[in-house]
């Protein structure tokens, strides 16, 4: 296991069976990819993390229908770390309906 205080030249405390590609949701709506943020969820003990989704249905279903999100292969996952710092990948976490943050419309993108 990796560690929990990682640096972001260290490793990313992450499930071992994590998909080729990971659906992420997104903080809003893009037409390009490129201009995706990625949504980060604060810990209890205060590290980030982001929420991975081995499926669209599965990510519509634990946040909603309506929630704005970007396909991405695993792999690029480390590239994005050296952008914004976070410290472990949650895979398929249902997030509770009073905290989510649903977007206007449905929309993809890919990366």
């Amino acid at each position: 296991m990796s560690n929990m205080n990682a640096r972001p030249e260290e490793s990313v405390e992450a499930p071992p069976d994590l998909p080729p590609v990971v659906y992420l949701p997104c903080v809003d709506h893009v037409t390009d990819p490129a201009d995706a943020v990625i949504e980060l969820r604060r810990m209890a003990d205060e590290r980030l993390a982001i929420m991975a989704y081995s499926a669209l249905d599965r990510l519509r279903s634990c946040c909603g229908e309506q929630k704005p999100w970007v396909v991405m292969p695993t792999a690029v996952l480390a590239r994005y770390r050296q952008v914004q710092e976070f410290h472990l990948i949650l895979l398929d976490v249902a997030i509770p309906p009073e905290d989510r943050t649903d977007g206007p419309r449905p929309q993809h993108t890919t990366a």
